[in-house]
């Protein structure tokens, strides 16, 4: 396992360099962006002001505060808790987030599915995962809201945040096929195979 300090946006090779069971702590931008953001991006063609090539993007619907803007608060919110979603339900953004905006990292909870493993391997890419429940801890590492679009989606507008040491991060899936996801899943059916054998009970 190696551990990858990242500056942000990251190019295909240093994405396919990463493979699962190595870490990796971000710098730099980073993007939140959710259901809601996706569905207006790919299913109603909204454009974003960003340009989201080699970058990182959360799965997020942060708690913010409206606050002045400032030195400190750019765009005039202020990060209260930026938790981290389930993935699953976004599988389908994945290759035209890669292919149409030159996304390089994901980063959420839970791990995407085959045809995201597919995408990270033709493209270069990789899922990086955050254990659920550590949204104080990962709130943390961001410095500032510094930009934000299709704010009238709030909390699910496409974020820009500034990070500093955001991590470490778990390569959950890589772009040479690894997916910890399928092997988890693959050990406890072996596991439930054994158990049932060692009853006597046949596996349906």
């Amino acid at each position: 396992m190696t551990h990858h300090d990242l500056p942000t946006p990251i190019t295909e090779a240093q994405a396919r360099a990463l493979v699962i069971g190595d870490t990796v702590t971000l710098d730099g931008a980073l993007y939140g962006i959710r259901d809601a953001t996706l569905i207006h991006m790919f299913d109603r063609g909204r454009k974003t002001k960003f340009d989201l090539a080699g970058h990182a993007v959360l799965h997020t619907a942060p708690n913010v505060r409206k606050v002045p803007v400032s030195n400190e608060y750019p765009v005039g919110y202020h990060p209260v808790c930026v938790g981290t979603t389930t993935s699953a339900r976004m599988e389908r953004f994945t290759r035209p987030l890669m292919a149409g905006n030159g996304v390089r990292l994901i980063i959420g909870k839970g791990g995407l599915m085959a045809e995201t493993s597919r995408a990270f391997a033709e493209l270069g890419g990789a899922y990086l995962a955050i254990i659920g429940g550590a949204a104080a801890l990962e709130t943390t590492w961001i410095e500032a809201i510094v930009d934000v679009d299709m704010d009238d989606l709030n909390p699910e507008s496409l974020w820009q945040f500034q990070v500093k040491g955001f991590g470490p991060l778990l390569v959950a899936m890589d772009s040479h096929g690894g997916s910890l996801y399928t092997a988890v899943q693959k050990t406890a059916e072996d596991r439930r195979a054994a158990a049932l054998a060692g009853m006597g009970v046949k596996p349906s």
